[in-house]
């Protein structure tokens, strides 16, 4: 099993991964997953009210995330993906 396969098992079982990043490393859980994202709080010791960053994939993924509808949304994407963008 590769370390990528190791990672996804964990995160699809609950679990929490650290993965490298440019400058430091990160913590990864399953964004839906309300214990998950808990454990992420609990081991970086943020505050309750400092939001995490959800990384996704497609436009399919935002709308599990989000009641918006805003056309700019598909727009920035379609301009600015695959690449970092924060909506």
């Amino acid at each position: 099993m590769t370390a990528l396969e190791t990672a996804a098992k964990i995160i699809t079982q609950g679990g929490v991964v650290a993965f490298p990043t440019e400058t430091v490393y990160g913590l990864g859980a399953n964004a839906l997953d309300p214990m998950a994202v808990a454990r992420i709080f609990e081991l970086k010791e943020r505050p309750s009210f400092d939001p995490l960053i959800v990384h996704i994939a497609d436009l399919e993924q935002l709308q599990v995330l989000t009641t918006s509808e805003d056309p700019r949304i598909g727009k920035l994407a379609e301009a600015f993906w695959p690449g970092p963008l924060t909506l």
